[in-house]
């Protein structure tokens, strides 16, 4: 039985998929439930996710990504998308949520209310957006762990115009905005990339104690 570090050792970006290999619905929905459960920031999870199974949806998102392939080839696209800024309304709609799973009154949690207001809501839509896109990140790391769990391939990518996906993806009316993408799928045999030595500072570069 592996380990979390064997896990870890295993994943790699993978440039190349095997087009012909699917992750089933039931390790997509595995992947999803790890997403949904990632911790974040005040539990607010400022971001939504959208699952790209489409074939010519993607061809169009893959004009947009430099042509890679990976967009085309894997077996889903997962698009992490932040909030733009983050409204009174939403705030309240999480409250009340809390509100109703842990049986409290909404009176019960005006200090977490006033946390919020005074320090995500003082910032500006800019910072908002910005902090946003740190929280959908968070996520984006548990993904990665949970598909590498499950022997699942993935490569998370930063290189795509963000303005034309928005455009495609309807997200910008939704108050939203791509903040990274994830291919999901099973690696070709003809990806030379998952044969490279994988890379890291030595542990007494990266790490510090005090």
């Amino acid at each position: 039985m592996s380990t979390y570090i064997d896990d870890l050792n295993w994943r790699y970006a993978t440039k190349k998929f095997d087009a012909n290999r699917e992750v089933s619905s039931k390790d997509i929905e595995t992947l999803l439930e790890a997403i949904q459960l990632t911790a974040s920031s005040y539990g607010l999870q400022p971001y939504e996710i959208i699952v790209l199974k489409d074939a010519a949806l993607r061809e169009k998102l893959k004009a947009h990504s430099w042509n890679q392939t990976q967009i085309t080839d894997s077996s889903e696209v997962i698009v992490f998308a932040n909030k733009t800024n983050i409204t009174s309304s939403y705030v309240d709609s999480y409250l009340q949520d809390i509100a109703q799973t842990r049986g409290l009154k909404i009176e019960d949690l005006q200090g977490l209310k006033g946390m919020v207001e005074s320090t995500i809501m003082k910032l500006n839509t800019e910072d908002q957006s910005t902090w946003a896109a740190k929280q959908a990140y968070i996520a984006l790391g548990n993904l990665l762990s949970a598909a590498a769990n499950l022997r699942i391939d993935t490569c998370p990518m930063e290189g795509f115009d963000v303005a034309k996906y928005d455009e495609l993806l309807n997200l910008k009316e939704k108050g939203l905005t791509t903040a990274v993408i994830v291919t999901v799928g099973y690696r070709s045999e003809d990806d030379q990339t998952q044969f490279a030595a994988k890379v890291r500072k030595s542990k007494e570069d990266l790490i510090n104690k005090l």
